[in-house]
């Protein structure tokens, strides 16, 4: 079947009215509901897809993957069917605004808040999708939509799950042959590496290289790996660092291009393991309206949010020793020190991590201080267990916590306290000046009994004396005798 043209009314009840979008699997209609009255957007298959059994069957998944997404950020399905020709549609939501490529392209750069706002809200439909199973593999700012909301504010919806993981049916040649010519062959500047060797095994991971290559992209216009032909780009992908943030965009905070870093590590154990923790990574430099889009993709994905108002980490802070990430299905994340950070467990040398299975970002130790911005001197002393227990130091000593200062008395410079008070037991007595001298009456004691003892010692000198005399005078007696 051809392209239908407009006029033509499609299944009794679709006039189209004109080609939205066309590409080599589709075309995308803009139709007017006969029996709604309203307009609606009609997507159906090539005729080149139509030869292909596993194609049709995948567009058919594709309207089952987006449907058991409620999100509003993902494209409604409105209804599917098939028309009397036997080519299947599909029945979209009509969407009015532009796609994130052509807005870049039209008016440059966008401003570090706007480009975030974007992606958390991408991050708010693909933690559903990912907790259902589904992973995208095709995400890029041609698929990321950027409409209005009734009241005027922005929302971006995700589109096109057509070649989603969970969407893929069936493993003949030509099912995989049109999947390369069609998905990595038109957008190979997106594709992480583990995708690039092999389509089918891929997993959120995937989809967390591919918003970092975004986020780059919205900020600086260019895509982090470049080249002149298609080998030249997977090269760069599997090979080289992407090109730095901050050379293309100097006043982008150093704090967000460790994040964009953390999503392109080549080695997907290395990068977030979830979109809710880039989405807590990434909150700090969003605009406080989009703390929503962060809460309830923290709700979904079980991963913890710095405080509201909290300043972003800065390289050459710390994080806290880590311990057991959550896992796709929920729990909560340890936190960084103070800050109720989302974090987990990190891998790998210390260059560019911030949650689990991540090497560790610039600068940043598994034990050192509290990130400078994070704490206040209200909480000082606070460790990942709480606050120092009352009576453990004084004011100055600042906690006994990982995060907490040197306890005076162990520090250099410390002034010397009594022992016992840095401890938190009972303060010992001042020591009693007189303590050791005699009290003058027990001298003067002493001293009589030194007398007596001294005459009466004499004494008995004079009678054992005389009374030695006696026995020898009466001895010369006796012998006389």
């Amino acid at each position: 079947m051809s392209t239908p043209s407009p006029g033509d009314v499609l299944s009794g009840k679709f006039r189209i009215e004109r080609v939205l979008g066309e590409g080599g699997m589709g075309v995308v209609l803009a139709a007017h509901h006969l029996h709604l009255g309203r307009t609606v957007a009609i997507k159906l298959l090539q005729p080149e897809a139509l030869k292909h059994q596993e194609i049709v069957a995948r567009f058919a998944n594709e309207a089952r993957s987006a449907s058991r997404i409620q999100s509003e950020h993902v494209a409604r399905v409105l209804d599917v069917g098939t028309l009397d020709t036997g080519e299947p549609y599909m029945v979209m939501e009509y969407l009015e605004g532009s796609d994130l490529s052509k807005l870049v392209r039209r008016g440059g750069p966008l401003a570090v808040e706007d480009a975030v706002e974007y992606l958390l809200q991408a991050c708010e439909a693909l933690a559903e999708a990912h907790v259902a199973g589904i992973v995208h593999r095709d995400l890029k700012p041609a698929n990321l939509y950027l409409t209005r909301r009734a009241d005027g504010s922005a929302c971006v919806k995700v589109l096109d799950f057509g070649i989603s993981k969970a969407a893929l049916v069936g493993s003949s040649p030509e099912a995989q042959h049109m999947t390369q010519t069609q998905s990595v062959l038109g957008t190979p500047g997106y594709m992480a590496p583990e995708q690039l060797r092999s389509a089918k095994h891929v997993d959120p991971r995937t989809d967390i290289w591919a918003l970092g290559v975004i986020l780059q992209e919205l900020l600086t216009g260019k895509l982090a790996f470049q080249g002149t032909t298609v080998p030249e780009v997977y090269a760069a992908i599997l090979g080289s660092p992407p090109d730095p943030l901050r050379t293309l965009r100097p006043d982008a905070p150093p704090a967000l291009e460790a994040v964009i870093l953390r999503c392109l590590e080549k080695d997907a154990a290395r990068r977030f393991a979830s979109v809710g923790e880039l989405a807590a990574a990434l909150v700090p430099f969003a605009p406080p309206r989009a703390r929503l889009s962060a809460e309830r993709i923290g709700r979904i994905t079980g991963v913890a949010l710095p405080p509201a108002g909290a300043a972003p980490p800065q390289p050459g802070g710390s994080v806290a020793p880590p311990g057991p990430g959550p896992s796709m299905q929920g729990g909560v994340a340890p936190t960084i020190a103070g800050t109720g950070y989302a974090t987990g467990p990190t891998v790998g040398p210390g260059h560019a991590g911030y949650g689990v299975q991540g090497p560790t970002p610039p600068g940043y130790g598994p034990q050192g201080a509290t990130p400078r911005g994070y704490s206040s001197p209200s909480l000082q002393g606070y460790g990942p267990q709480g606050a120092t227990p009352q009576g453990y130091h004084a004011p100055p000593q600042q906690g006994y916590g990982p995060q907490g200062a040197t306890p005076m008395g162990y520090g250099q410079q410390a002034p010397q306290q009594p022992y016992g008070t840095a401890y938190g037991a009972q303060p010992m007595a001042p020591a009693d000046p007189n303590k050791g001298k005699m009290h003058p009456s027990t001298i003067a004691l002493i001293a009589v009994l030194g007398l007596i003892v001294v005459t009466f010692g004499g004494c008995l000198t004079c009678v054992c004396a005389a009374g030695a005399a006696d026995g020898a005078s009466n001895q010369k007696t006796g012998q006389a005798r």
